[in-house]
C-alpha cells in the first residue's frame, strides 16, 4: 500500500464544496489501495471560529473513515477585513511550514490551490525535499481575485501573487485542473507542463426518489452552500420576482451574507423565500428530497471556475438553473441539465422563472430521472480516478 499525503485548507467536519471535494479524493485514493493522510487546519470553516471539539488545541490527530487527519493551529477568521483574512491564511501557512520542514512526509503529496499562500509554502518545502508534487488547482488565483475585485490589478499584492502562481506551476511535478480553462491557462505559462483534467464529481450511493407530484404543486427552487461575495445570493433574493409564480426559494447554508439575507426575508415574507440554516450533509440531502430545482449562481463570471454543484445536483437528479457563465454554462447546455441565465441578467432570470412556473410540477419531476441518468453516466468519479491512476498521476 503506497503512502500519499493531501495538503488542504479545508476538510470535514467543515462543510462546503472544498472540503467535500478533498474528502472524496482522499476516500477514492484509499479505495484504490493508497494509505492516505491529510494535513489541514483545526476545523473552523465557514463560521471563522474553531469547532467545539478542537477548541484549546494546538494540534490534533484523528482517524476519519480510515484517513489519518492531522490538524494544525490556525487563527480563524471569516471577517470581511482583508488584513484579518490575510493573518488567518498566514497563521496556518506558518504552521504548515514548520510541520513540513520537520516532519517526515510521503514521497507523493497532493497540494490544494488556492489559497495561493498555502500552496506556495507547501510546494516550496516539498520541492526542497524532492517530493512528487501533484498540484490540484480548483480556481485560478490571482486572476479570480481580480475578477471578484478582491485584489487590484497591478498592485503590489497582485504582483507578488503572480510570482507565487508561476512558482507553484513551475515546481509542481504535474497539475490537476478542475476545468479546461485552468489547464489552458497553465499551458500559456508552461507549455510542457503535464496537466490533467480532474472534475469535482460527487460520489453518491443512493438513487433519489422521483415521485410524480400533482400538477398544481408549488415548484421548490433551492440554493445550498456558502453565502459569500462570489455567489451573490443576497442580490439574487432581492431581484427574484416569485410573488405571482407557482415557485418558492429555499436557502441552506451559512456565510458572510447570512444576516442580510435573513433580515430581508423577515421584512418581505411575501417574496416566498425561506431560510433553513446550515445542515450536515446527510440531513441536507434528506431535506433536498422535497425540492425540485437547484439554483447555481455566481455574481461574476470567473475564468477557470466550474461550480462543483453542477455535478453534485445533477447526480441527485435535480434540474439546474445556472447563472454562472463560463465552462459551467457549457456543461449544463451540452448535457441538457436545465436552464441558463447570463450572469447578472435579472430580467432574463425572471423570464426563465416565469417559464419554469408555466412548465408545471409534473413535467419538472419527469426531468429528474433523465438528468440523473445523464449525470451518473457522464460524471463518474470512480472511472475518473482509475483513469488518472492508470496514467501514473498519483
Amino acid at each position: 500500500m503506497e503512502d500519499i499525503l493531501i495538503v488542504s485548507n479545508y476538510y470535514p467536519p467543515e462543510t462546503g464544496a472544498a472540503s467535500n471535494r478533498i474528502e472524496q479524493l482522499a476516500l477514492k485514493l484509499q479505495q484504490n489501495n493508497y494509505k492516505v493522510s491529510v494535513i489541514c487546519p483545526l476545523a473552523n470553516y465557514p463560521k471563522g471560529e474553531i469547532f467545539e471539539n478542537y477548541k484549546g488545541k494546538f494540534y490534533s490527530k484523528e482517524n476519519l473513515q480510515g484517513i489519518t487527519v492531522k490538524r494544525l493551529w490556525i487563527y480563524p477568521s471569516n471577517s470581511k477585513n482583508i488584513f484579518k483574512r490575510i493573518i488567518s491564511i498566514l497563521s496556518f501557512s506558518m504552521s504548515l511550514l514548520f510541520f513540513l520542514l520537520f516532519k517526515k512526509t510521503p514521497k507523493k503529496v497532493v497540494v490544494q490551490s488556492p489559497p495561493l499562500m498555502l500552496s506556495f509554502i507547501a510546494v516550496f518545502i516539498l520541492n526542497l525535499k524532492r517530493k512528487k508534487i501533484i498540484l490540484n488547482v480548483s480556481d485560478l488565483w490571482p486572476l479570480a481575485a481580480i475578477e471578484l475585485n478582491a485584489v487590484k490589478s497591478g498592485s503590489f499584492s497582485h504582483k507578488v501573487s503572480l510570482l507565487m502562481e508561476k512558482y507553484i506551476y513551475k515546481k509542481a511535478t504535474l497539475i490537476l485542473g478542475q476545468s479546461n480553462e485552468i489547464i489552458a491557462h497553465v499551458k500559456t505559462l508552461f507549455p510542457e507542463k503535464k496537466c490533467y483534467l480532474y472534475r469535482n464529481f460527487p460520489d453518491h450511493k443512493k438513487v433519489p426518489n422521483f415521485e410524480i407530484h400533482g400538477e398544481n404543486q408549488t415548484v421548490r427552487l433551492f440554493y445550498a452552500g456558502l453565502f459569500g461575495v462570489a455567489q451573490g445570493v443576497f442580490e439574487l433574493c432581492k431581484q427574484m420576482n416569485l410573488k405571482d409564480l407557482n415557485l418558492e426559494l429555499h436557502l441552506f447554508g451559512d456565510g458572510a451574507e447570512k444576516n442580510q439575507i435573513e433580515d430581508y426575508i423577515n421584512k418581505f415574507p411575501e417574496n416566498k423565500i425561506f431560510f433553513h440554516g446550515m445542515l450536515d450533509r446527510n440531513s441536507l440531502h434528506q431535506k433536498l428530497q422535497t425540492m425540485d430545482i437547484a439554483i447555481v449562481p455566481l455574481k461574476t463570471r470567473i475564468y477557470g471556475s466550474v461550480p462543483s454543484k453542477i455535478f453534485e445536483y445533477g447526480a441527485l437528479g435535480f434540474p439546474i438553473l445556472y447563472c454562472g457563465g463560463g465552462e459551467g454554462e457549457d456543461i449544463v447546455a451540452e448535457n441538457n441539465l436545465g436552464w441558463i441565465v447570463k450572469v447578472g441578467d435579472f430580467t432574463q432570470l425572471n423570464q426563465v422563472l416565469s417559464d419554469i412556473s408555466a412548465t408545471g410540477s409534473t413535467n419538472i419531476q419527469k426531468l429528474k430521472q433523465h438528468i440523473f441518468d445523464i449525470s451518473n453516466f457522464e460524471f463518474d468519479l470512480d472511472k475518473q480516478i482509475k483513469h488518472l491512476i492508470a496514467q501514473n498521476v498519483f
